[in-house]
């Protein structure tokens, strides 16, 4: 079974559709791992959450999944069930998936039980201290003592996350974003875990 990780899919059903044409999606035989914002900005949510739920995807959920279950606007709750069912992290034996991003003084054992403060931080982090602290805001690039959360993060398991359509599709020893913004006409961008490869194809455009 290939395990396929994709980015910021943000309501966007119909690059969705060819990204897992473009990849060969086998449902049954291929298991879909979106890393959040499912839905919100896009013009088809309520298309996207009916595919995901189809496919049987395991998703972790965003800052705009919040969002979205905060504002109810649920045309099937079958859709509000299934998504506030779903998870803030998951862990696997290689890799750990996030939305946004880890704090550097977390265990993975606190992984399993995080506070409101901690999924806050998993959901929204961009940059951070090497203490774990935020700044007020993320753009223009705050200076010192703010990098990336990820120039802190010095766990072994590979960290795939999205959250950070500025930053673009990246790729270091110790994690892979996945958003490439995708609803601001980008890519959408998925990793293949098995295979070690990325597939992109092109973002939502204004008159899909």
């Amino acid at each position: 079974m290939r395990r396929i990780f994709v980015g910021d899919i943000q309501g966007c059903l119909e690059p969705l559709d060819r990204l897992l044409a473009e990849i060969h999606f086998e449902a049954g035989s291929d298991q879909l791992f979106p890393v959040g914002d499912l839905v919100n900005k896009g013009p088809d949510s309520p298309g996207v959450l009916r595919r995901l739920r189809g496919l049987g995807a395991r998703p972790v959920l965003g800052n705009h999944d919040f969002h979205w279950l905060k504002r109810g606007e649920f045309e099937d709750t079958a859709d509000a069930v299934w998504l506030e069912s779903q998870p803030i992290v998951r862990v696997f034996d290689d890799l750990i998936m996030v939305h946004a991003g880890l704090h550097p003084n977390w265990t993975e054992a606190e992984l399993e039980h995080l506070t409101s403060d901690q999924i806050d931080f998993a959901i929204n982090v961009r940059y951070c201290s090497a203490g774990g602290e935020r700044p007020d805001v993320d753009w223009p690039v705050p200076g010192p003592p703010y990098a990336p959360w990820d120039d802190y993060y010095r766990g072994e398991k590979l960290v795939v996350f999205g959250h950070w359509a500025r930053r673009g599709l990246c790729r270091t020893s110790k994690v892979i974003g996945l958003d490439s913004g995708c609803v601001y006409g980008r890519q959408l961008s998925a990793w293949i875990a098995e295979e070690d490869r990325i597939v992109q194809v092109a973002g939502q455009t204004s008159g899909e």
